[in-house]
């Protein structure tokens, strides 16, 4: 089995992974942070808005069994892309929606379901979400990883 990575920010990553966990095809995610400057950071360091990382999930997905562009699909419905370094009461930079693309291939696909949503008129304010290169990713700490699975729910409560 041949994998790919794909790289979300969509707000607090705890709901992010466990969305894209849920997903038949997707072998494996990671809870962390990227897009900054500062290397090795901690939960504390993102939380402190110094180091222009957001929070984002790495997903490690089978294109056998399941598509990019689905996991796009499911990016653009489980947040608000509308709202700049916010979702729902969480506010800060590191909320910032972003996808990371991974190859040319990711690249386009991402730039082109931006625009069909942008055209689709789903939301009347315009979609802000970046569209970047996939930086270094820093693996966030261990209690962050599948915090939700952990305590028994399968999403945030906001």
């Amino acid at each position: 089995m041949t994998t790919e990575k794909a790289t979300f920010g969509a707000g607090c990553f705890w709901g992010v992974e466990a969305t894209f966990r849920a997903i038949p095809g997707v072998t494996d995610a990671a809870v962390g942070y990227a897009g900054g400057t500062t290397e090795n950071p901690s939960y504390e360091d993102v939380c402190s808005h110094r180091t222009g990382h957001a929070e984002v999930v790495q997903v490690e997905f089978d294109p056998a069994v399941v598509s990019y562009d689905h996991l796009l699909e499911v990016f653009w419905s489980n947040h608000n892309p509308t709202t700049l370094n916010r979702q729902g009461p969480d506010v800060g930079d590191q909320y910032r929606s972003v996808i990371f693309y991974h190859s040319p291939e990711q690249q386009a696909a991402a730039e082109a379901s931006k625009t069909r949503l942008e055209k689709s008129g789903r939301f009347k304010n315009p979609v802000v979400t970046h569209i970047q290169p996939a930086p270094a990713f820093y693996c966030a700490e261990d209690y962050h990883q599948r915090y939700l699975e952990k305590r028994g729910l399968s999403h945030c409560a906001i």
